[in-house]
C-alpha cells in the first residue's frame, strides 16, 4: 500500500487520472481543471508517467512547436474504480445536502455506478461482515 500511495497518494496524482479519464490531455487544460501549479503538475505528469499510468503521444498546433498530451494507459484506467469508490465515498459521508463533483453514470443505462467488493466467485461481501484481510510480508 504505501508503494501504491506513493505513485497515487498525493491530491494532485488523482485530480490528474480523473481529468484524464475525463479527455483532458493537455498539460494547460489540467492544470486550469486541477488548479495545480506548473511546477507541481510537471512533476506529477513525470511521476505518473514514470509509474507506468499515463503514456505521452505528441501533438503540434500550427506555428507552435510540438508538444505532448497525456493519455491514460491500462494501469491508468484501472484506477477508474477507484475514483468511483471515493466519489461514491464522499457522496454518503460529506456534509449533508453536498453535491458530488462527478457522477459516474453506466453509458448503456444511464444508472449511477458505485462501488462494491465482490469476490472473484462473483459474490458481493459486505465490509462488515464475511470480509478477512491477508497480511503478506
Amino acid at each position: 500500500m504505501a508503494e501504491v500511495l506513493g505513485v497515487v497518494g498525493d491530491r494532485w496524482a488523482l485530480l490528474i487520472v480523473r481529468e484524464t479519464a475525463l479527455g483532458l490531455r493537455r498539460f494547460d487544460q489540467l492544470q486550469a481543471s486541477t488548479g495545480a501549479p506548473r511546477q507541481v503538475l510537471s512533476d506529477r505528469l513525470h511521476r505518473l508517467t514514470e509509474a507506468g499510468l499515463l503514456s505521452t503521444r505528441p501533438y503540434r498546433t500550427p506555428g507552435q512547436r510540438t508538444r505532448h498530451e497525456y493519455v491514460l494507459t491500462e494501469a491508468g484506467i484501472d484506477l477508474i474504480p477507484v475514483l468511483a469508490a471515493l466519489s461514491d465515498w464522499g457522496e454518503r459521508h460529506r456534509g449533508a445536502g453536498a453535491l458530488p463533483e462527478i457522477v459516474y453514470r453506466h453509458s448503456s443505462c444511464g444508472g449511477r455506478v458505485t462501488a462494491a467488493l465482490q469476490c472473484e466467485c462473483g459474490e458481493r461481501i459486505d465490509p462488515h461482515g464475511r470480509l478477512i484481510a491477508e497480511v503478506r510480508r
